[in-house]
């Protein structure tokens, strides 16, 4: 058996499924937050186009670029010791052929630590799933709300047509990836999937009954305050305790309390 805090690889997904032992995923996208997670024993740190919103303050993950996914995906890469590294392909990299997404996957692998990529779509991604897996390149897919087709899909809401979602995480899995994330499916709908798929399901949105879970770090530690989505649980108030400090240190410059003689050089 592999030491504790031996690096998380996709074969440890595959045999955590088995053995029944959930997942625990969140979204890192510097150094600093990375390697604070990393130390608390997250499996998994997902380099979201996510960072879009939470980020750079965008209402869709649409405008993220390769070249600024890569540069993220070094920061919290570089800061890892045991989680494994997750990258996704953003919008506009993957879509237009599996060589283009080979291309880009590959930047991934050659220019960053990370050890996988993720990217969104099921049926429509099946043969540019097969392309990286059979290059070596480990696939995590995604379906149901897929943020990359929110045009498409007229917004963020709930995606209920089971029939579809199973079809297309059974070719998600057929085409070789080695977990799959299901977003905004009712709990009915991913335990099917769940139960029926030989790979893991990370879920977000999703209910109790994924083999993981994800959750946007920024949401989970109330940095990012402008949206509250149901299924997020709020383990802390950072951005509150942020505020409030910075308002403390606003308030001991204007008066003259700091710097303090302790505090200065001599």
């Amino acid at each position: 058996m592999a030491p504790k805090d031996a690096p998380v690889t996709p074969l440890d997904f595959a045999r955590w499924k088995q053995q029944g032992r959930k997942i625990a995923v969140l979204t890192a996208y510097d150094f600093p937050t990375a390697r604070l997670l990393d130390s608390a024993g997250v499996d998994c740190l997902l380099v979201g186009d996510s960072l879009g919103t939470v980020v750079q303050g965008h209402d869709t993950t649409l405008r993220v670029t390769l070249e600024q996914m890569v540069y993220h995906a070094e920061l919290v890469s570089r800061a890892v010791k045991r989680a494994l590294v997750v990258a996704d392909l953003p919008f506009g990299s993957y879509q237009a052929s599996p060589t283009q997404a080979l291309a880009s996957a590959t930047r991934f692998l050659k220019e960053t630590l990370c050890q996988a990529v993720k990217l969104e779509g099921g049926r429509r991604s099946s043969a540019t799933i097969h392309t990286l897996v059979e290059a070596g390149i480990p696939v995590m897919g995604h379906v149901g709300l897929t943020p990359q087709s929110v045009r498409r899909l007229g917004g963020f809401k709930v995606q209920r047509n089971g029939d579809e979602i199973v079809d297309d995480a059974r070719a998600v899995a057929e085409a070789g990836a080695f977990a799959i994330v299901l977003e905004c499916v009712p709990s009915d709908i991913a335990a099917r999937v769940t139960a029926e798929l030989h790979i893991p399901t990370i879920g977000i949105g999703a209910g109790p009954h994924c083999d993981g879970q994800v959750l946007v770090a920024h949401d989970m530690l109330g940095l990012f305050e402008d949206f509250h989505p149901k299924f997020v649980r709020r383990y802390a108030s950072i951005g509150e305790q942020i505020r409030k400090a910075a308002v403390e240190y606003v308030a001991d410059v204007t008066a003259g309390r700091f710097p303090n003689d302790a505090e200065s050089f001599h």
